[in-house]
Order: C-alpha cells, then sequence, then structure tokens
C-alpha cells in the first residue's frame, strides 16, 4: 500500500488525517489487523467488564469502519452498541459490513451528539494520540458515560529502548515533553506515517487528571511490558487498557 501524498503546507491537521482515512478506506482493516493485535487484546478484556459490571449499553468514539461495534454485537447480542465516526468513507465500510445508520453516526469525540449519562459505557480505541486535544475528548467521554470509561491507547514514555524511556520518563515527569516533542518533530507537534497517519507523541497517564475528576477506580492493564524496570507500567509497556469507573464491584 502507498501512503496517499500528503502536503501538510496546504492543509490543517484535522484534514490531513480525514484525508488519510478516506483514501485507505478500503484496506482500513487489513492495514491495522496485525499492528493492532493490543487492541485486540484490550477488546477481550473490555467484554470481562462487560460482564462483571453487567453492562447494557456502549458508545465506541472513533469507531472507524465498525470493528468493535461488530465484535460487541456478536458477543452480546442484547447490549446496545453505538459508535461515532467523522470519517465518511470508515462509515460507509461498516454499513457495507452490515452496521445501521442509526447504530454508527456522523460526530467527533469533541462534541459528542448525545446528552450526559447517554451509554453506561463510552470506549475508545486507538483515538487519542490521533487528537490535537485528547483531554477534551476525554471529558466528553467522562460526560455522556454514566458508569464507566475505557481507553486503549499509546503510552509513548514505555516505547523504545530502556535509555531513551528512561530519558522520556524524566522528560515526563519535569514536565519537558512538550518542548521535546517539539523539537522531536520540527514544530509540527505531530508526525504522519503510512500505517498510522497523523499522529501526536501520547500517553494514557496524559488523561489521568480528567479520568480522576469523574471516576473513583481506575484500573490499568498492560497488553505487553517489559520486566527490566523498577517504574512500573509507565517505563515499560508502550501500550496501555484503562477502565474507570465509580465502582469496584457491579451494583
Amino acid at each position: 500500500m502507498t501512503l496517499p501524498h500528503i502536503d501538510p503546507s496546504k492543509e490543517n491537521e484535522s484534514d490531513i488525517q480525514r484525508r488519510y482515512y478516506a483514501e485507505t478506506a478500503s484496506e482500513y482493516d487489513d492495514m491495522h489487523l496485525e499492528s493492532d493485535w493490543q487492541h485486540s487484546f484490550a477488546l477481550h478484556l473490555l467484554t470481562g467488564y462487560i460482564e462483571f459490571y453487567k453492562i447494557t449499553s456502549v458508545l465506541d468514539v472513533g469507531a472507524g469502519t465498525g470493528r468493535t461495534m461488530t465484535w460487541l454485537k456478536q458477543k452480546f447480542p442484547a447490549l446496545t452498541v453505538k459508535g461515532v465516526e467523522p470519517v465518511e468513507a470508515l462509515r460507509e465500510r461498516g454499513y457495507a459490513k452490515g452496521l445501521l445508520p442509526e447504530d454508527l453516526v456522523d460526530g467527533n469525540g469533541y462534541e459528542l451528539p448525545f446528552q450526559e449519562n447517554s451509554f453506561e459505557l463510552v470506549c475508545e480505541f486507538a483515538v487519542l494520540h490521533h487528537v490535537r486535544e485528547p483531554n477534551r475528548m476525554i471529558r466528553e467521554m467522562n460526560r455522556v458515560a454514566s458508569r464507566a470509561v475505557a481507553i486503549s491507547d499509546c503510552n509513548f514514555v514505555g516505547q523504545g529502548s530502556f535509555p531513551l524511556r528512561l530519558l522520556k520518563l524524566g522528560l515526563f515527569l519535569a514536565g519537558l515533553w512538550p518542548v521535546a516533542d517539539w523539537m522531536k518533530t520540527r514544530g509540527k507537534g505531530y508526525t504522519i506515517s503510512e500505517g498510522d497517519g497523523l499522529a501526536y507523541s501520547y500517553s494514557v497517564y496524559q488523561g489521568l487528571g480528567e479520568l480522576k475528576k469523574r471516576w473513583r477506580s481506575i484500573r490499568f492493564t498492560t497488553a505487553h511490558g517489559r520486566p527490566d524496570s523498577l517504574f512500573g507500567p509507565i517505563a515499560t509497556a508502550g501500550h496501555l487498557f484503562l477502565f474507570a469507573s465509580d465502582a469496584d464491584a457491579p451494583p
């Protein structure tokens, strides 16, 4: 697959990302099948939480072609599952797979088209590292969720060699990572790759403040990690699954 021609000087970040997905929509699922095994692992964990907490409704933010929606509908036929996706070409792929337009709807994570507490669980898979303001999206997820929020996304601190991870951890804890990232990306704040389109340097730890404002319990699970550090998941896991809820046990 050839990376679509992208000229950052002529498009804003949102346009770049939307066009990337529009031009790769027909290959989207195949492109991410192998690289998204971490999210598949997280999705299996999510099904356990849905069963444990007896969740009855789920919203998937940035649903893409509806892979998560389809999975959940198959696992839980009685579950209400809806998704929000801003790219029309990706939604059309979802409709071709049998999803209904009233279930996979147009919208973005900054302004979810639902009232407060509309869904018991709101989730996202690999979306937050594609947006400039991830905490703004988390606030919207918190607003729409009545019982829990699930996040499956990157942790840039835990990626790379051991010395590099220690360096990034130090910069992150000192509040200097934005400066380092600005230098790394030559002032753009993002990178563009064939497999992921436009992406920002992101760690799920950057969203903890917003999650703690809304939820009493936050669980971390690593999709993969390295047993070579005393610093825990923040310096060993390049990907994390978070489950934030009001209670440790179901009512």
